[in-house]
């Protein structure tokens, strides 16, 4: 009798095991098959669809794209970690990841996003898919499966332009050679966006914090979320005004025409950033001098230029070279988007300046066959709408032109 309720008892508990290995495989697989569910509406909400099918028409853009998953990510970034934040903005926040290889990359987590703003993330896919170039900072992918979606860049490690210029310690302050290589190497790019692509992306929002610094001071554009491709048969696109105070073309603010002379005018404060050191929006400053770039406008047209100058700016270039340039982001800054210089002219112009400050001797008439040689040399190098005749800049291959209506 006592074997039977041994055996009884041992059956019960068989039975009863195996029915809880059965409900928990059951849980588990449900919970599962729940997540993968969830994955799959996260990625279909964020554009997931939408961004396969423009991915899968270029095959070279989606090998370059690598969709990470939210475990790699959570990874990278120690679970997304207070500590690791890099920076927060109106779109969301970046922080700094390690990849499972060691690299280090810049994560950018975006707000909680309305259908207007997912197309505007798919853009900002898209457009970084197409660039290869060496001062826009490099998309290397990016993830749809959580409730907000993720971008991942290479990982800039100098801050921005902005912090450099604006720190409160000025012994670390950059020098003139190094602010006009940055303008150059900034031009350059843009001009590169607008002309050397069969389809031209327009940036919308160039500012001191959308340009990034590598260790060796080298300039790398960001932030393409508000940026724009414009068909070759349209000169100009009606899009909801988006941009930055301070920076915002005027002419694009009243008649919310989008062209690219409305880059041209954000780099003309840029640029007046650069030689001022001062911030392009300030409620410090008296009233009139609040907005930079009608402080300065006014300065230019009262002969002050010299008294707004950065001290370091002043003390280490070249007088006439100063005026030169403040003179080219006056032109940057004219009201009319048709009195405006292009990129293209900005950034030849920059680099025939940077020449003549590295190379002071191509000053001295004793010189005239290598002045003009190594002048030329510089023309050269942006003359053409073709990326294949810019020095060290690489092409976008074929283009995808994606015809989003309205604005973020």
């Amino acid at each position: 009798m006592l074997q039977f309720y041994f055996i009884l008892f041992a059956g019960i508990s068989i039975s009863l095991l195996v029915l809880l290995l059965v409900s928990s495989w059951l849980y588990w697989g449900f919970r599962k098959r729940k997540l993968i569910k969830l994955k799959e509406k996260f990625f279909e909400q964020n554009g997931g669809i939408m961004l396969q099918q423009l991915l899968s028409k270029h095959e070279g853009f989606a090998e370059a794209t690598k969709i990470f998953t939210t475990e790699d990510l959570k990874k990278a970034t120690n679970n997304y970690d207070e500590r690791r934040v890099l920076g927060r903005g109106g779109q969301g926040t970046v922080y700094k990841g390690i990849l499972a290889d060691n690299r280090v990359v810049a994560v950018k987590k975006s707000k909680i996003m309305d259908q207007s703003q997912v197309e505007q993330f798919i853009n900002e896919v898209i457009i970084l898919s197409q660039v290869n170039h060496r001062n826009v900072v490099k998309l290397l992918g990016c993830c749809l499966e959580t409730e907000v979606p993720l971008l991942v860049y290479e990982f800039v490690i100098n801050g921005t332009l902005y912090d450099h210029l604006h720190n409160q310690d000025q012994t670390y302050s950059i020098s003139w050679e190094t602010r006009l290589r940055i303008a150059t190497e900034t031009a350059g790019a843009l001009w590169y966006l607008h002309s050397a692509a069969s389809t031209p992306i327009i940036h919308r929002d160039v500012k001191s914090t959308n340009i990034l610094l590598d260790n060796n001071y080298t300039a790398k554009v960001s932030d393409f979320g508000a940026s724009r491709l414009i068909p070759l048969d349209q000169a100009q696109l009606t899009t909801l005004v988006q941009g930055t105070l301070g920076y915002l073309d005027p002419e694009y603010f009243h008649s919310s025409q989008l062209t690219e002379k409305s880059d041209v005018y954000s780099f003309g404060v840029v640029l007046v950033e650069l030689l001022t050191g001062k911030k392009a929006l300030s409620f410090d400053r008296l009233e009139e001098e609040r907005n930079l770039a009608m402080f300065f406008v006014s300065s230019m047209k009262d002969d002050r230029l010299f008294e707004i100058l950065d001290d370091r700016v002043l003390n280490e270039g070249n007088t006439k070279h100063l005026k030169e340039v403040a003179i080219l982001a006056k032109r940057c800054l004219m009201v009319k988007g048709e009195e405006r210089p292009t990129m293209k002219e900005v950034a030849m112009e920059l680099e025939g300046l940077r020449i003549l400050e590295t190379h002071p001797w191509v000053n001295n008439n004793s010189n005239p066959e290598e002045t003009e040689y190594l002048i030329g040399q510089s023309q050269d190098a942006y003359k053409g709408d073709n990326s294949s005749n810019i020095i060290g800049y690489d092409s976008i291959r074929d283009q995808v032109m994606v015809d989003f209506n309205g604005g973020r």
